[in-house]
């Protein structure tokens, strides 16, 4: 079920019900090896528990049995777009989320600053998680970066993270990352995945080349990889296919990037959910549907740090009243996709997901986890189906047929 493809054409238009989006991110996990509990099971979310237990409640799975997404497909999947059809690469995402100067026929990607060591291998891909500050000052010696016939912009995301946008003729966004995903190697060589790539290519590794040389005395951050090079996308906008003015509210900018792209508005706040809760409190009265992102939680995982995951999401449950309190008639509690601790990385595995409505079909004995999620009457669904779910509980769509 792709929510985005059969809804336009069923919407009434004379409802004014308000659906509100939590998204976790990286909310699933797996059992810990000394206590055969996820970090879900192994929290205490007396909130989230009790939202459960009144709600109808089941698992997600973003791309399919046994894909791993990336957070881009993921999002895109939750908001009831095919990411198997709109592919986007996660640099568009940056760079749109981040306000840059991007426009169609440039080509975006994105910027782990990394350690290599003095063989050129790579012994942190994150650079030890550098502030956003060190990011910022790293940005800016970048700037001398210069390519003949082409323009860089070149800014910061967050801790390790930056974007670059190169605007010139011939480029296209079909190259492969440079991210070898591991350590103890080198980075990938770049790769032309069609026979338009060549000139994109030549231009990616003319920019390494120059970064490689400017960061040489840096430290921990002496290199970067390149990631998800995108062009700048084109997809249908939410007002267009579920006829809902749209809000979204994330302190990482990848996330407000990926909101864009479907026609939400976005509002920018710092990361903290106290910051964001304020951010939506004041907006969300001129809105029919609203997105809330947390990113913490998929950095703890992807850390492999049972005990930091646990407790965010303790710290996520501290806020779950003042969320309810909102007034949504449709308020749905998910994450874009697994990152359990114990592998250290996002996974296939599917996410658990809570729809609180007036039509809700609770279930005994569900809670806020995985296992407890599966008991509940929703059962297991695409991620794609979930906005078609959130419509029909805010009763803005149509019977289809006599």
């Amino acid at each position: 079920m792709i929510s985005s493809e059969y809804t336009k054409d069923l919407l009434l238009a004379d409802r004014d019900s308000k659906i509100l989006l939590l998204v976790i991110d990286g909310l699933g996990g797996l059992p810990h090896p000394d206590t055969g509990k996820s970090e879900l099971e192994t929290a205490q979310l007396p909130h989230l528990d009790a939202l459960a237990a009144a709600s109808s409640c089941g698992l997600l799975a973003p791309l399919g049995p046994g894909f791993t997404p990336g957070s881009g497909p993921a999002h895109l999947a939750l908001f009831g777009y095919d990411p198997w059809h709109h592919v986007i690469g996660r640099g568009a995402l940056s760079a749109l989320g981040l306000g840059l100067d991007f426009k169609a026929g440039d080509i975006a990607a994105r910027l782990n600053f990394c350690t290599v060591d003095s063989e050129g291998l790579v012994t942190d891909r994150r650079a030890g998680r550098i502030s956003t500050d060190k990011c910022q000052q790293l940005c800016q010696i970048l700037q001398q970066v210069a390519i003949p016939g082409v323009q860089v912009t070149i800014a910061p995301e967050m801790d390790y993270r930056a974007a670059v946008v190169f605007r010139g003729e011939g480029l296209v966004d079909a190259v492969s990352d440079s991210d070898p995903q591991i350590v103890g190697v080198p980075p990938q060589p770049l790769q032309g995945q069609s026979s338009e790539a060549k000139r994109m290519v030549e231009v990616a590794n003319t920019f390494l080349a120059q970064v490689a040389e400017l960061l040489r005395g840096e430290r921990p951050a002496n290199m970067v990889l390149m990631r998800g090079f995108g062009r700048y996308p084109q997809l249908p906008q939410m007002k267009e296919v579920y006829g809902l003015e749209a809000l979204a509210v994330a302190g990482y900018p990848m996330y407000r990037g990926v909101a864009a792209c479907v026609g939400m508005d976005v509002v920018e706040t710092d990361a903290s959910l106290q910051s964001e809760c304020a951010v939506l409190e004041q907006h969300f009265g001129a809105y029919d549907f609203a997105y809330v992102h947390v990113k913490k939680t998929d950095s703890a995982g992807e850390d492999g740090d049972f005990d930091e995951k646990v407790r965010l999401l303790e710290e996520i449950d501290q806020y779950v009243p003042r969320l309810r309190a909102i007034g949504a008639d449709v308020l749905i509690v998910t994450g874009d996709h697994s990152t359990p601790s114990t592998m250290g990385s996002h996974s296939w595995h599917p996410v658990p997901v809570v729809l609180a409505s007036p039509w809700a079909i609770p279930v005994a004995g569900t809670s806020f986890s995985e296992r407890g999620c599966l008991a509940g009457s929703l059962g297991q669904l695409p991620s794609t189906a979930l906005m078609a779910l959130a419509l029909a509980h805010a009763q803005r769509l149509e019977k289809f047929g006599a």
